[in-house]
């Protein structure tokens, strides 16, 4: 089994205009789905991904309930786990955690850069505290954002700090930051969250993905794509040139996902 940890999709109707805008803003990324659902559920066929988290973002506050309902939607679809968000600045944003927690949302996905917050802000603090009392898991975005430009929200030493807060578990997408990774051996690796491998295929030297699953440890890393800007093959790719054992693939692939989903 294969659980893609890492996955964004649309709805049909604004799909083809977010792709191209956010192409655009990461100086012409190329995507290998549609941005659609049924585009991702083709992907995962093609890439022998038997199930997907969905990960939205709401960047503004008007944005977040419907971006939840999609999500609630996505749901109800064979081969997705879908993921909500809020909008940190939102007068009403622990009010929506609720409403996560009651449409079955698993977690939420939080991206300092397009949201506005860093990691390790204490304005965040009760956001955090009421994510851990619904017990739901969060995704950062972590470590540079290409479509942004520098200071960054997720970089290694916020988010070692932004992690005293959280009784769920966090995850760091991006092996545990983009372009961060001298930043993530020396203040994340080790620490108490997870790790997923999404969009680090040609971006991230051999060397330091397996310094970071050597120190981080294989039982906190899963597996992840970012689709559509990456595909599973790219990332299985660079997983299979890591002499990882078959043992230790699994639990990157599944196992690990398995657990924190309670499959």
């Amino acid at each position: 089994m294969v659980i893609d940890f890492h996955t964004h999709v649309f709805p049909d109707k604004i799909a083809p205009r977010a792709i191209e805008k956010l192409a655009d803003a990461s100086g012409g990324l190329y995507p290998y789905t549609d941005g659609t659902a049924d585009g991702l559920l083709k992907s995962m066929r093609e890439g022998g991904v038997d199930l997907s988290v969905v990960l939205s973002i709401a960047t503004n506050a008007h944005q977040q309930g419907s971006v939840n309902d999609f999500a609630a939607s996505l749901n109800e679809r064979e081969g997705f786990v879908a993921f909500g968000s809020v909008y940190p600045h939102a007068p009403d944003a622990c009010e929506e955690l609720e409403r996560i927690a009651t449409m079955g949302l698993r977690g939420v996905k939080l991206h300092p850069d397009y949201q506005g917050f860093d990691a390790d802000d204490d304005k965040m603090i009760p956001l955090y505290r009421k994510i851990s009392a619904l017990g739901l898991i969060t995704v950062f975005h972590a470590g540079v954002d290409y479509g942004y430009a520098p200071p960054y929200g997720g970089t290694p030493e916020k988010m070692k700090r932004a992690l005293a807060y959280f009784d769920t578990p966090v995850i760091a997408a991006h092996f545990g930051g983009v372009n961060s990774y001298e930043g993530v051996l020396a203040h994340l690796a080790g620490e108490n969250l997870y790790f997923d491998t999404s969009f680090a295929y040609a971006t991230m030297p051999k060397y330091y993905a397996a310094k970071i699953i050597e120190k981080h440890g294989v039982e906190r890393m899963l597996f992840g794509t970012d689709s559509p800007w990456h595909s599973p093959d790219m990332e299985k790719r660079l997983l299979s040139s890591l002499s990882l054992t078959e043992g230790e693939l699994a639990m990157i692939y599944s196992e690990n996902a398995k657990r924190l989903l309670h499959l």
